[in-house]
């Protein structure tokens, strides 16, 4: 569908007298009188829309504008939806951070790679620390193997100002496990038949 503008006129909005319309089906129709379009909007229980103002004559097309606006906002809505999604999530760990911290912190992380966002962890630094950024450097590497099945580092940890960065991305969701019956029909291939089933029992000698 040709993307129609958010504020467009439609119907008995549209004030020229004369424009280039568009079918319900794509087609060409042509140059043609508004009342005339109006008229075959009409007949065919759709509606009369403006999406090109600025051509000469402006373009118009045949639509059910109602579904089509619906679609849009569920499309916008969708759109939102997985911007929200990619995100950045932060997360800020100390240099002198306990175990206890440190596991609730890693925690979150895991959490946030889990619903799909990325994180960015960052190692902030006080005073003389900043001179011993290979301390930051070992906390950031120990994120990293703990949480080494939900996510891994785009890229080596980088100094901004007085903090340490790190992106960390989520993996990719793991494949879907064979279903119940499809493994039940997997073993029963594999079982051996027992021989007395596989062929008849040899007649009793006489």
């Amino acid at each position: 569908m040709m993307k129609i503008a958010k504020e467009h006129k439609v119907n008995e909005q549209i004030r020229v007298r004369q424009i280039r319309l568009i079918g319900a089906e794509g087609e060409q129709v042509g140059i043609i009188d508004t009342r005339d379009a109006m008229a075959m909007a009409r007949e065919k229980g759709l509606d009369l829309v403006m999406v090109s103002p600025q051509a000469v004559p402006p373009v118009c097309r045949l639509l059910d504008y109602g579904r089509f606006r619906y679609e849009q906002q569920q499309n916008e809505k969708e759109n939102r939806k997985r911007a929200r999604a990619q995100e950045v999530k932060a997360i800020k760990f100390r240099v002198k951070i306990d175990d206890h911290d440190f596991n609730t912190k890693a925690g979150h992380v895991r959490r946030f790679l889990e619903d799909g966002h990325k994180v960015k962890v960052t190692i902030m630094f006080r005073g003389r620390e900043r001179t011993h950024p290979e301390l930051g450097e070992r906390i950031l590497h120990r994120v990293a193997d703990t949480l080494a099945d939900v996510g891994t580092p785009e890229g080596m940890p980088s100094m901004m100002g007085m903090d340490m960065n790190m992106i960390m991305a989520p993996k990719a969701a793991p494949k879907a496990k064979p279903s119940e019956g499809r493994a039940e029909d997997t073993q029963a291939a594999e079982t051996p038949t027992p021989a007395g089933e596989a062929a008849a029992s040899p007649a009793p000698s006489a």
